[in-house]
């Protein structure tokens, strides 16, 4: 036995980038926490969280206190060897390796070990070549130290190019249905001739009152074609603000975010852009460039923030104020709103110049004045769905409202803290009602201000 406890060490302390690694799934990892190691108190892993997207895959261990980490990019085939100074293999580590799911576009599997007492490894096997970011945060909010690794592609997701490959996608025609049997089809025809009958004459229905026609679609059509950008807040690490039951306001105001897109790629001359399009982190100045890319025409932030009076209600519309808040709810929220890079986690030490430029850029009167215009048309279709919190357009200077050329506004579609919107907002039904007042409100923008040419074609 004494023998094969030190061939066993041999042959960890030889440890490579590949032939003694240990697959945390195997035996063998069991067999490694028994060896004689110093019982000095090593860090610990709280928590384990892989979030896979197209733009990138982050993945983050959060622990008691912070550690030293180094990281060996390798090829053929590609590789990234993390090793962990003053951490020990435990049960929370091995499930990061479960965490790794097959359509991950990133991740092909990894396997951890521990490289020598107190510095475990970690080696993810990568689906290509990726351009690895390894950083720590500080603790904040409900989170304590952390270890983020992001594998973002070598050549990085252009917006203009994903946005351009969804409406070519969204062009192809779907195969014919195959014919349709012909008696299915004659009850078919019978049952609809008898639910038009049980159905009342709409030339003998009384006129709508005004307030339900303003709400049917303005006549008219947009005259070229315009792109909105659509901004889930929050995602991935920044959970946002959540309610007493749990309900967290990135998954509502993705689900949101979605029905509006499908409303907007259903309009001729109009198409949506998504700034995230699940569950990741997007940094506040990341989703201000991608917009610019795309060359939005509108940019609309998606929320559903927390106050600290739950009695607080009702939907609001803000835009960027070149000289403070409108109010002290707008100012708390902005700042609010305006801390998700901490929450969610930014590394600062290779951003692109643009992006780091562009929340410096000061917006122009111009821009804040058609924002303002266009926050008034979605807060009056928002009133129609239900209360307002407050009846006029709010300013605060808002980070992700900062692109000095479009008009951009930021809804807060409801308060999550509000027990009773809570429960409004996990209804897809008020979803989809919040989904379309938003785009009635675009829509009726865009007709009664429509957007200049073009400089260049998209």
């Amino acid at each position: 036995m004494p023998e094969e406890a030190s061939r066993g060490k041999r042959r960890l302390l030889s440890l490579g980038a590949g032939a003694g690694l240990v697959a945390a799934r195997t035996g063998l990892a069991g067999a490694l926490l028994a060896l004689d190691v110093p019982t000095a108190r090593a860090a610990s892993i709280l928590a384990v969280r892989v979030w896979p997207a197209r733009d990138y895959t982050r993945v983050t261990l959060e622990l008691d206190e912070p550690l030293k980490s180094t990281q060996i990019q390798l090829s053929d085939p590609p590789r990234l060897v993390v090793d962990l100074e003053g951490l020990e293999i435990d049960l929370a580590l091995r499930e990061l390796v479960a965490k790794i799911r097959p359509e991950d576009p990133y991740i092909l599997q990894v396997r951890v070990g521990q490289h020598r007492p107190k510095v475990a490894r970690l080696v993810f096997d990568l689906k290509g070549e990726v351009a690895p970011q390894l950083f720590t945060l500080a603790p904040v909010g409900q989170y304590r130290h952390r270890l983020v690794l992001d594998l973002h592609p070598a050549v990085p997701v252009d917006p203009l190019k994903a946005l351009v490959d969804d409406v070519r996608s969204r062009s192809v025609r779907p195969p014919s249905p195959p014919p349709e049997d012909p008696i299915a089809a004659l009850v078919r025809d019978r049952l609809d001739a008898q639910e038009r009958l049980a159905q009342p004459d709409e030339t003998t229905m009384p006129e709508p009152p005004p307030a339900a026609r303003g709400k049917r679609r303005p006549p008219g059509a947009i005259a070229r074609m315009v792109t909105i950008a659509i901004d889930a807040g929050h995602g991935g690490e920044d959970p946002g603000a959540i309610g007493r039951r749990g309900t967290h306001e990135k998954d509502v105001v993705l689900r949101i975010a979605q029905l509006l897109r499908e409303r907007v790629n259903a309009e001729p001359n109009m198409r949506a852009y998504m700034i995230r399009d699940g569950d990741f982190f997007v940094p506040l100045a990341t989703r201000v460039a991608k917009a610019r890319r795309v060359q939005a025409d509108l940019f609309v932030s998606i929320h559903a923030d927390a106050v600290v009076r739950a009695q607080a209600s009702g939907a609001s519309v803000y835009v960027l104020s070149e000289r403070g808040a409108s109010s002290s709810t707008a100012r708390w929220l902005a700042d609010r709103e305006n801390a998700s890079d901490r929450i969610g986690g930014v590394f600062l030490g290779s951003r692109n110049r643009e992006v780091r430029r562009v929340l410096l850029d000061l917006s122009t009167t111009a821009q804040i004045q058609d924002s303002s215009r266009l926050g008034h048309f979605v807060l009056s279709e928002l009133g129609g769905v239900g209360e307002l919190h407050k009846p006029r357009i709010e300013q605060a200077g808002f980070a992700v409202l900062k692109a000095p050329d479009i008009p951009s506004i930021l809804v807060e579609t409801a308060f999550i803290s509000n027990p009773r919107e809570e429960r409004r907002l996990a209804d897809s039904r008020y979803q989809a009602r919040i989904a379309d007042a938003i785009f009635r409100g675009l829509r009726g923008y865009l007709l009664r201000h429509p957007p200049p040419p073009k400089a260049r074609a998209t």
